[in-house]
């Protein structure tokens, strides 16, 4: 039994520090191996068992993966004083494994100074251009127009031009950031924006500038309609008076046609003979007397007067009874 106990012991010591000499590179992981803390020799990059001196030296298991850098959404100013919202993100490596172990240590210091690079140079370049650039995805694609809207006023459903866009920012913050990085042991591999919107104190002015935009339309269309409207308006009264007034001439010729036909009808009925031209104007005269005549009138008349001479010969009804 002492001499199992003894070999039992004998193998544990043996085997402690071979087990403790071997460590595994897995896949998607690199390992800097320290010695008091200090690093030994080349990184291992390629899956599999390896060894190291047991007790004195340490294994730091590094990603070798792609990873994902995603920044908080920031308020900042563009170059046309609005300000927006900005979230992204951004992809990187580790390039140089023992740079990045000894500058950063670990992901999280890693972590840390791309949220300070990466939103500096985003602060920077959202400052440099105006909001158009940073929406627009290419400075070359033509914008959709309503010409309904445009009308006289040419602002209006035009965009103002772009000399980059989108695309453009993002590759100047790549660009900026990358040899920044780089001293580090990151190799940046690509920057994007995930998000843009206003900001909650600028909201307010941008929907009171499309209101007030749309109100211009909406006015513009409003004084057209009237202007038509008033265009229909008068065309209908030009017409109406155009109408009155051809149909008055035709009343009146109408009139003159049958009044000379009556003068006509009249002269052929009366022209026959002296007593028929006579008793014409009798019949004339009586209808003068039926006009001119009214209790309510007094006539003066002298003793030549044509319209007197019927009147000569009447006796008034008083004399008549007494006689």
């Amino acid at each position: 039994m002492k001499y199992f106990n003894a070999i039992l012991i004998l193998a544990t010591v043996t085997l402690i520090p071979v087990f403790s000499s071997m460590y595994t590179v897995k896949e998607g992981k690199q390992v800097i191996i320290t010695q008091f803390g200090k690093p030994v020799g080349n990184p291992e990059t390629k899956a599999g068992l390896k060894f190291k001196t047991p007790f004195v030296q340490d294994v730091n298991v590094i990603e070798a993966r792609i990873v994902e850098w995603d920044g908080a959404p920031t308020d900042m100013p563009t170059k046309d004083k609005l300000y927006i919202s900005v979230d992204a993100f951004a992809r990187w490596r580790i390039k140089d494994a023992l740079q990045y172990f000894l500058r950063l240590r670990d992901e999280r210091s890693a972590q840390s100074r791309l949220d300070d690079i990466l939103g500096s140079e985003i602060r920077t370049a959202v400052a440099k251009h105006e909001l158009i650039e940073i929406v627009r995805t290419t400075k070359n694609r033509e914008p959709l127009k309503d010409e309904s809207i445009i009308g006289s006023n040419k602002a209006i459903g035009i965009l103002v031009p772009i000399t980059k866009g989108r695309q453009m920012v993002e590759s100047e913050i790549f660009k900026a950031a990358y040899p920044k990085l780089e001293i580090f042991g990151i190799e940046l591999l690509d920057v994007r924006f995930k998000r843009i919107n206003y900001n909650d104190s600028v909201k307010t002015k941008i929907y009171e500038r499309m209101i007030s935009e749309r109100k211009q339309i909406a006015e513009r269309f409003r004084s057209e309609g009237n202007g038509e409207a008033a265009r229909i308006l008068g065309g209908k009264e030009r017409e109406m008076n155009r109408i009155q007034s051809e149909a008055y001439q035709r009343v009146e010729e109408i009139r003159g046609e049958a009044d000379a036909k009556a003068t006509g009808i009249y002269a052929d009925a009366y022209n026959k003979s002296k007593d028929s031209v006579d008793f014409y104007v009798f019949i004339k005269s009586m209808d003068t007397y039926k006009k001119v005549l009214d209790p309510d009138v007094t006539l003066i008349l002298t003793t030549e007067s044509e319209i007197f001479k019927y009147l000569k010969g009447i006796v008034p009804d008083s004399v008549v009874q007494k006689n």
